[in-house]
Order: structure tokens, then sequence, then C-alpha cells
């Protein structure tokens, strides 16, 4: 039986490579939609069906949360000027990371990780230590939830992922999400 790890994805083009090796390493990953970062409404949409009918054809299980803008946007307040890999985005990754560590502890999952990883626009260490920041504070709530760091972009996998977006003709936007990194 297969260890199951949810796996938070931002989008169909950034879960293709990441969802394979994780198969590849024996895990069964289940997708995670959580992304209040993602704006307008309208791009968080269309991101979230491309990787909804993509788990669809995997057969692997989606799992969709409310789109909570305001709650990014409250979270981030007073960091909306800071460059991209700057303090606002490790505050997006950690905003994301607790709350796909909160639900695989629902869930009964004892991993976790991300896709964020895959992209050449994001810096994998800042991405891993608020991983780890979200790890250690449900450790101290003697919660057993693991972050798995992977580091997608290694083995050309931002490469591989953008072949199998192509191939599947997936949607691909032309920003990490938020309305700070449309500039």
């Amino acid at each position: 039986m297969k260890d199951k790890i949810l796996i938070h994805c931002c989008c169909a083009p950034c879960a293709s490579y990441p969802l394979q090796k994780l198969q590849q390493d024996g895990f069964e990953p289940i997708i995670y939609f959580y992304n209040p970062n993602i704006y307008p409404v309208e791009e968080y949409n269309i991101r979230k069906n491309e990787l909804k009918n993509y788990a669809g054809e995997l057969g692997i299980v989606f799992i969709d949360e409310d789109y909570e803008n305001e709650i990014f946007s409250q979270n981030i307040k007073g960091y909306e000027n800071e460059p991209e890999k700057g303090a606002r985005c490790s505050i997006c990754f950690y905003l994301r990371l607790d709350k796909t560590a909160k639900k695989a502890l629902e869930l009964n999952i004892k991993y976790f990780t991300t896709t964020l990883s895959v992209s050449p626009h994001k810096n994998s260490a800042q991405i891993f230590e608020q991983g780890r920041k979200v790890q250690q504070k449900m450790a101290e709530k003697l919660y057993d939830v693991e972050f798995l760091e992977y580091n997608f972009k290694k083995q050309d996998g931002f490469k591989i992922s953008r072949q199998i977006a192509n191939q599947n003709n997936m949607y691909a936007q032309k920003y990490c999400g938020c309305k700070y990194s449309m500039r």
C-alpha cells in the first residue's frame, strides 16, 4: 500500500511533473488546491478548472478549497511593494502550506508537499523554510505531519512540466498569481 501525500498545487502545468515524480517515488498523490493569492477570481477559476480536469484524466483525487483572496490580502498587508521572492512571497508560501498541513492532518495523511518548487521563478530554499516552519508548528501541537522537501526543478523538472503542459494543451498563466506579480 502506497503512502498518501497531500500535494499543494497552484496550477496544472506546475503539477504535471511533480505528480509523476511522486508516483515514481511510491506515493499516492492527492491534489490540494488552496491558492488565496490568485487574482482575479477569473484567473483563479481558470487555473482551478484546468487542474481539476487534469486530475480527472489521471484519476487523482482533487480537493478544492474556497477562494479566500481577502485572507491573502490581510496576511500580506504592508508587504504589497516587496519584490518577487521577498517577504510577501514567504508569507504567501506559509499561508498555503499551513492550510495544506491542516488538511493533511484532517485527512489523516502524514506527508505534504507543494508544486511551487518546480518554477524557476521561485526560490526553493524559501519555500522549504516555510514548509519547515509549518511542520515545526504542527509538531509543537503534537500533530504528526511531515513536510517533504521536493525540489521539483531538479532533473529538468520544469522543462518536463512544460512539455507535458504543451502536449496536453494546458492553460499556461503569464504571472505567479497575485496581483503584485502581474507587474
